[in-house]
């Protein structure tokens, strides 16, 4: 396969925009099936690709093990990570030490990341902030709950990304499994090529890590990762609405409640 493209390559730390189809570990995809989300959470145990049929071959390499291959760096840590089906900004750590610092970063909400989505739905509205518990149901699906004891949280703005399909630009507060496809879902606007939420066919699925910021105590790493593949990312008109879409800083998000903000720091 071609290599795999790097965003930032220092002393301590490697990003890269990841390809969409690519497992971050050797036989993650043990049935021939992945899955699309945030999944930033590299601690919990088992496997979450399932749901999104794909052509991948089962005893592929993941991401890890291919950047070795292609960097020569022998030591690489996962400091998040993003679903086989996704694409965009990756951040790998070349020490324990960076690797602790990012992971608290994580842990305690303050880097920002901003994805980029199209459906070929109108959802229920154009913009918002969703919030619910998430429950695992059978065939590696999850469902979004009215309850809010360790919600899931996601705020999005959408627009006309050409006719009869809509761009989104989310920001998840949280990071847990399917998180954005749930929420999307929820809102009736399935994301394109996400066959187990009932989203239209397509090539790939269309949910790519635009943007990501990490405070570190010595800089803060700002990076975007440009969009290489995918049927709708790359039709002229949805280019367009990307080329001219503001940073997604500009944006005016909602404020996010205290007693909220006090759940999602135990999300």
């Amino acid at each position: 396969m071609s290599e795999i493209p790097i965003l930032v390559d220092d002393n301590d730390v490697l990003i890269v925009n990841k390809p969409s189809g690519i497992a971050m570990h050797d036989n993650a995809n043990t049935t021939n099936i992945e899955s699309t989300g945030t999944g930033e959470n590299i601690k919990t145990g088992g496997s979450a690709d399932s749901g999104y049929i794909s052509n991948i071959d089962t005893h592929a390499l993941g991401i890890v093990s291919l950047l070795r291959e292609q960097t020569g760096f022998s030591q690489l840590h996962l400091c998040h990570r993003l679903d086989t089906g996704t694409s965009g900004c990756l951040c790998l750590a070349k020490n324990t030490q960076t690797a602790a610092l990012i992971g608290e970063a994580f842990a305690s909400r303050r880097v920002s990341k901003y994805y980029l989505a199209i459906s070929a739905d109108k959802p229920k509205k154009k913009q918002g902030t969703i919030v619910g518990d998430m429950k695992n149901r059978r065939g590696g699906q999850f469902m979004l709950l009215k309850s809010k004891d360790n919600p899931a949280v996601t705020q999005f703005f959408s627009q006309s990304a050409k006719p009869g399909y809509r761009g989104f630009i989310v920001k998840p507060l949280t990071g847990k499994t399917h998180q954005i496809r749930v929420a999307l879902k929820s809102m009736g606007a399935a994301i394109l090529g996400d066959t187990l939420y009932s989203g239209a066919p397509s090539d790939r699925l269309h949910l790519h890590a635009g943007w990501l910021r990490i405070p570190l105590p010595s800089r803060t790493i700002l990076v975007k990762a440009p969009i290489l593949s995918g049927d709708l990312f790359t039709d002229s008109e949805v280019s367009n609405w990307l080329t001219e879409l503001p940073e997604p800083d500009s944006f005016n998000w909602p404020v996010i409640a205290p007693s909220l903000l006090q759940l999602v720091s135990k999300a």
